[in-house]
């Protein structure tokens, strides 16, 4: 005859609802402060990116003897690819005709 084992191991469904509460109240603390860093990475990406740009400005001037008036000058001219014309966050660059870089709201 085969002995039936009295000790069952294992865990019950109030166990596993009160182990999945408390990863569900974990969640919902963490998931707003990741979306609340996201727009403050992105705006330090923006500003490394103005940064850089501001030496290729300054590295087309060396070359060209002439500041950029457009972004778009910049890129026809090898200086920044297509892609890099905005910030991370989306935000628009500007030149100014004495080659000061902004970022446009």
């Amino acid at each position: 005859m085969r002995k039936i084992l009295k000790n069952n191991q294992g865990f019950t469904l109030i166990e596993m609802m009160i182990v999945l509460l408390v990863i569900s109240v974990l969640l919902f603390i963490a998931i707003p402060n990741v979306a609340k860093q996201s727009k403050n990475i992105n705006d330090k990406g923006c500003s490394a990116f103005k940064r850089m740009v501001e030496g290729q400005v300054q590295a087309f001037r060396i070359e060209e003897s002439t500041y950029p008036s457009t972004v778009q000058d910049m890129v026809d001219k090898g200086y920044l690819k297509e892609n890099e014309t905005k910030c991370p966050n989306g935000k628009e660059l500007t030149i100014s005709a004495d080659g000061e870089v902004t970022v446009a709201n």
